[in-house]
């Protein structure tokens, strides 16, 4: 099975730059990534706004006819899944990976009065309407893989996602799930799927 090339979406205030121990892994199992700076604007951008950085950056550097897999870390997986249900991304895409995203909120996200914040607060507007429509992903596979132990993504099962396939790793901390190598093996796993979409 030919893969698709991968794009990845990092979280709130990094850069691609989290990527690297993540790029070398699979790229050393013959896989084609993207990856790009999200220009955030200190956290005043809205994740919809986000969301039409990545179509942007889609209709660039990928062929109109060529499908693709996403990988979202933390905010990254609600800009990419925006993406997928509002600026046609279902289209274009056959898997969503997500690790560590608050597709349910975050307390922590009181944090600070920024509009991401307020966006990935329990029950927001933009979660609410998100989770609205979330079966439309079942077109694709969707995997989101999470950890008990987050600390960020508060409580941790915020990132559960009912009909998705959600896998469990033991992982400290959040800034660990972009480095651990039973993610990595997770994410392998999750872009090998058969396109059978979930069972939302």
């Amino acid at each position: 099975m030919k893969q698709n090339p991968v794009l990845l979406i990092h979280g709130l205030f990094r850069k691609a730059k989290v990527f690297h121990q993540m790029v070398t892994y699979l790229s050393q199992r013959g896989l084609e990534i993207h990856r790009f700076d999200l220009r955030q604007d200190k956290g005043r951008l809205g994740l919809d706004r986000l969301a039409v950085q990545v179509a942007d950056y889609v209709e660039k550097h990928l062929a109109p006819e060529q499908s693709f897999d996403i990988v979202g870390l933390s905010m990254g997986g609600l800009v990419s899944r925006y993406y997928l249900q509002r600026l046609g991304g279902l289209n274009r895409v056959d898997r969503l990976i997500t690790i560590s995203s608050p597709h349910w909120g975050t307390w922590m996200a009181y944090a600070l009065p920024s509009i991401c914040y307020v966006q990935m607060r329990p029950g927001s507007a933009f979660l609410q309407d998100l989770n609205r429509d979330i079966k439309s992903l079942q077109v694709l596979d969707f995997t989101s893989i999470w950890t008990p132990y987050d600390f960020i993504i508060v409580p941790g099962q915020s990132s559960l996602v009912p009909g998705g396939k959600n896998v469990k790793v033991s992982v400290f901390t959040h800034a660990m799930m972009v480095r651990d190598y039973r993610v990595f093996e997770a994410i392998i796993e999750g872009l090998s799927a058969t396109n059978n979409g979930n069972d939302f």
